[in-house]
């Protein structure tokens, strides 16, 4: 799953270059369209860009700029394919790759599309451009991105929860033999009482003890001497 978000996180840099060259990218189109005879119809899918660039672009910064939307575009076709290998997912995830793969596909019509709030590409182009000729064009890779973006994010809080829910389950079915049960006296086995009566041996050397403990304190123990008797009175 790192090595997924790397791989996005270097696209998403590669489009925030092309991003700062929309108009490029624009100018682009519009001089390879008119090579090719073809201003009526709007640029509605991948193969277009690339048969101008391949059949009608005769500036190398238009070449450049075509090149690096085709580019992307191949980049982002292949992390998709890795994203299926990685972990396929349930229907959420299956239904986000499947959207990702059909804006990805070369003859997938986008004139249709727009990207919205916070992309602002649309904006950028007039009224004209934005509804008949490249909105869909400009709206395909940010759409795409953040679709991924939904599927990493929703994979890993299913990863997540998939790993919490076995921790759970393994705590639960651990086995409770390990903890040592307290056996109940049967007819067989004796109740034990640990709590026995001491044996004659005891009794016997507790009384020596204290016997030796009363001759101790009668060889120790000296009777206190009183002072001498003094009259009442001041003294010095």
């Amino acid at each position: 799953m790192k090595e997924i978000v790397e791989t996005l996180r270097k696209i998403e840099q590669n489009y925030k270059l092309f991003q700062q060259q929309q108009f490029t990218f624009v100018r682009a189109l519009e001089h390879t369209r008119e090579e090719a005879r073809d201003l009526n119809r709007p640029v509605s899918s991948i193969t277009q860009v690339q048969c101008y660039k391949d059949h009608h672009c005769f500036n190398s910064t238009d070449r450049r700029i075509l090149n690096m939307f085709i580019c992307i575009c191949n980049d982002l076709r292949n992390l998709c394919q890795k994203l299926e290998t990685v972990h396929s997912g349930d229907s959420v995830a299956k239904g986000l790759l499947e959207k990702c793969k059909m804006l990805l596909n070369d003859s997938n019509d986008l004139t249709a599309i727009r990207a919205t709030y916070p992309h602002a590409v649309v904006n950028y182009l007039s009224l004209d451009e934005a509804r008949n000729r490249y909105g869909g064009v400009v709206s395909l890779i940010p759409i795409v991105i953040d679709t991924m973006k939904d599927w990493i994010t929703y994979t890993k809080r299913q990863l997540l929860y998939t790993a919490s829910h076995g921790r759970t389950t393994s705590k639960k079915e651990t086995p409770t033999a390990q903890t040592p049960k307290k056996e109940t006296p049967t007819a067989q086995t004796p109740p034990v009482h640990f709590a026995a009566r001491p044996s004659t041996s005891n009794k016997h050397t507790a009384r020596l003890q204290e016997k030796d403990f009363q001759k101790y304190l009668c060889e120790n123990q000296r009777p206190q001497q009183k002072a001498p008797w003094r009259p009442p009175g001041k003294h010095p």
